[in-house]
């Protein structure tokens, strides 16, 4: 099995730097290709993947295809490679609001998984949601499956509509968590803490809510309760956040970003 990785930016790069250290994946099985020469340079440097900048010259070589571009450059792409791929190779798409109709009209080819990861796979603490055409077998998902599991946890979904719903959480979820924690680091700096300091309460407190989260079986409203004391600060905090109505304003930030991935396929 031979893999190659269209588009080195941060995602592309990702994969294949976390798809370089599976077993499933040799040195010379793993292919990336980028248009930049900098960028290809600075690539050939590392050793853990064959470096291209040229379509031909690898692309009919790949059983698994995965486009890693923005999806404003999906038809300038399709259109570059539709003359060179073949009907059993496999395209992996983590291009936000690309169908897997559009790509099967554009390419002319029906195995095709579409997947939305996030962030943190930079860290291999991603969590990818994933879905395929049927013509996409069972054994193959698994090869995929084990392959995007290299940069965190992988989900399969049942629909597209599952990947564009993905989008709006656990896709765009990061920014919404970066957004929390800037908010409290400002609160922080307010109330006289340094920069420095400010950094390592807010950080910290993540970090250890999420494990806490993590390691047993109790919801966050659980958990809240167990925090939060009758008459106390953080009740104090909870409820002016009840009172500001912030539950449904995140609601409604998350089914924003859903119903833009939404509206992304459609102009496709």
């Amino acid at each position: 099995m031979r893999v190659l990785v269209i588009g080195a930016g941060n995602m592309g790069l990702t994969y294949a730097e976390s798809m370089s250290k599976s077993k499933l994946l040799k040195k010379r099985n793993l292919m990336i290709l980028d248009n930049s020469p900098e960028k290809t340079t600075s690539l050939k440097k590392i050793s853990h993947f064959e470096v291209y900048d040229n379509l031909e010259e690898c692309l009919p070589k790949a059983d698994l295809i995965f486009l890693a571009v923005k999806p404003f450059h999906s038809e300038d792409l399709f259109k570059k490679i539709k003359k060179l791929i073949n009907k059993e190779q496999i395209i992996i798409s983590i291009m936000a609001g690309v169908t897997i109709n559009t790509m099967q009209e554009a390419l002319g080819v029906q195995k095709i998984v579409r997947a939305m990861p996030n962030l943190p796979a930079q860290i291999g603490k991603g969590v990818t949601s994933y879905t395929a055409s049927k013509e996409v077998s069972r054994i193959e998902l698994l090869t995929i499956e084990s392959l995007l599991d290299t940069t965190g946890k992988s989900i399969f979904v049942s629909s597209e509509n599952f990947i564009d719903a993905s989008t709006g959480i656990s896709g765009s979820g990061p920014a919404y968590v970066f957004y929390f924690m800037q908010s409290m680091m400002e609160a922080a700096l307010k109330m006289g803490f340094s920069a420095n300091d400010s950094k390592v309460l807010v950080s910290k407190t993540f970090e250890g809510a999420v494990e806490l989260f993590n390691q047993s079986d109790l919801s966050p409203n659980s958990w809240m309760e167990r925090v939060a004391s009758k008459g106390g600060t953080t009740r104090a905090a909870l409820d002016s956040m009840e009172d500001n109505n912030v539950k449904e304003l995140i609601k409604e930030a998350a089914y924003s970003a859903f119903n833009r991935a939404v509206e992304l396929g459609k102009e496709k």
